[in-house]
């Protein structure tokens, strides 16, 4: 199957280069032959892997997490199916070659999008705010919606219909990011595939042994796994996310992350304003 479908995920800035260099030495060792897409602003990081088709990007959306949308739309211009990954999620065993999976998308981990809100905290009840008024604003009945957890899905085409999720995930990402929230892409994506008929499943079974740092401590503390068998995966992710560096260094960092945020908050009204789509339900 693979010539069929493609690993591919997100990768900007020095931290999330690191983590994808990880992850695409796993992708070589257990899944050979098989592509991996992504979209990175150095797209030399990744030279030395024949199996990696990296694209030059920027950040599109204000602080990142709404950019999975063109990493989809990328591979499937290229693939029949695409199995997004998160930049810092590490492959522990081979990957079957009999994978396969339905049109549209398919979610290791997810619920009822209404069951999910009932469960957030009540630090968060304004994103509870905000995605049923977006679901009314958009026409959607938000008691039909799912969720994902997004670090790990598959979207395969269907039709056509991806296109238009895609597009649709497009405008509330900017509907979403106009309210002050700047996450949520499993809510957009969600509400994009319930808006335009997309199917959405779930595998609650893992395709291949892997790690996810937040997941893992789940794991450990529901007694499914056990430090001890982790603990270089841990040791490795924490020296990627917290390197050694100086006091001028961290400090300049900073900055331009700050300024970096600014500079998309501003550009978002640029691109809201050319959004049709956009403008159609902002004005009702």
């Amino acid at each position: 199957m693979s010539n069929s479908y493609c690993f591919c995920t997100l990768s900007v800035g020095k931290r999330y280069r690191h983590h994808a260099r990880k992850l695409a030495k796993d992708i070589q060792k257990y899944a050979p032959g098989v592509p991996f897409v992504i979209l990175t602003d150095n797209p030399d990081d990744f030279s030395e892997f024949p199996s990696v088709l990296a694209f030059k990007h920027h950040l599109q959306s204000v602080k990142g997490y709404h950019d999975k949308r063109l990493v989809l739309e990328k591979s499937l211009s290229l693939f029949e199916s695409c199995m997004f990954m998160d930049a810092d999620m590490r492959i522990l065993s081979p990957v079957p070659d009999n994978l396969s999976w339905n049109p549209g998308l398919t979610a290791r981990a997810g619920c009822a999008l209404v069951k999910h809100l009932d469960g957030i905290s009540n630090q968060r009840c304004r994103d509870s705010e905000i995605v049923n008024n977006i679901a009314d604003r958009i026409e959607v009945d938000i008691e039909n919606v799912q969720w994902l957890h997004e670090f790990w899905f598959v979207l395969r085409r269907q039709s056509g219909k991806e296109v238009e999720f895609l597009r649709v995930w497009q405008t509330l990402s900017y509907l979403f990011e106009s309210e002050g929230m700047y996450h949520g892409e499993g809510y957009s994506m969600g509400l994009a595939a319930s808006k335009v008929g997309l199917d959405f499943n779930f595998y609650r079974t893992d395709w291949f042994e892997f790690f996810k740092d937040k997941i893992e401590k789940e794991r450990i503390n529901n007694g499914q796994s056990k430090l001890t068998e982790k603990k270089i995966y841990f040791e490795e992710h924490t020296a990627i996310e917290y390197p050694q560096s100086n006091i001028l260094s961290k400090a300049i960092s900073k900055i331009g992350n700050k300024l970096a945020f600014y500079y998309r908050l501003l550009r978002l009204r640029r691109q809201r304003e050319q959004d049709e789509e956009f403008k159609s339900i902002f004005q009702k």
